[in-house]
């Protein structure tokens, strides 16, 4: 894959391929998890969102039983957490333990779940372009890889990026774009990224460089 074709790419599952082992681990289940949030308002019930919140956490490493309410830590754990891989739906598909297999599988199951019966390649392939998209807000560009300057990580860079990233408070990206600016950052990739409309996930790729995750 080159880099026009990686920009232009509408497949997912051949992004996630091309990446190998240049993704993480962390990086591929949470395009997982960002594939069912890209579905939310058609997840099944309250626990099927529950899981969905709690495979985000875990992917940074936490334990479930840190994050999940008492009322649903069983519920969510027998349901989705406790059981061998089964893709009948995109939360038990992210909820893979490979993440790699969470990352295609996630995809696939929300493109499926999105299609409609009277126009299956149009809906069903509009959804996978959102999806390749997720994937470049996560990895960026695989061709030209960034590194911070240190000197654009002043308190309040770092105090903002880690905001965005705990709270999910990407309406403060222009914000952050601002204080990189502040701060020296003249890099036209991360200041257009957070100015970009659209919607981003947890796991985007100027958010990581600041903050230092993989």
């Amino acid at each position: 894959m080159t880099q026009d074709e990686w920009r232009a790419c509408a497949n997912p599952q051949a992004m996630v391929h091309f990446l190998g082992g240049k993704a993480s681990d962390r990086k591929l289940r949470l395009f997982a998890v960002a594939c069912c949030r890209n579905i939310w308002p058609v997840l099944p019930d309250k626990t099927s969102r529950q899981a969905v919140t709690i495979l985000e956490r875990i992917a940074d490493g936490l334990s479930y039983r840190e994050e999940l309410p008492d009322e649903y830590r069983g519920e969510v754990f027998i349901q989705y957490l406790g059981k061998p891989p089964k893709h009948s739906d995109a939360v038990s598909a992210a909820a893979s333990w490979r993440p790699v297999e969470a990352a295609n599988a996630a995809a696939l199951e929300a493109a499926e779940r999105m299609r409609e019966p009277s126009d299956f390649f149009t809906t069903y392939f509009a959804k996978q372009r959102e999806q390749a998209g997720i994937i470049r807000e996560l990895f960026g560009n695989p061709f030209r890889r960034l590194a911070a300057d240190p000197g654009w990580l002043t308190p309040t860079v770092v105090q903002l990026a880690d905001t965005i990233y705990e709270h999910r408070a990407f309406d403060r990206l222009p914000i952050l774009a601002d204080a990189l600016e502040e701060a020296g950052c003249d890099n036209a990739d991360i200041l257009d990224h957070c100015r970009q409309p659209g919607s981003h996930v947890r796991g985007c790729w100027v958010i990581d460089l600041l903050t230092g995750r993989q």
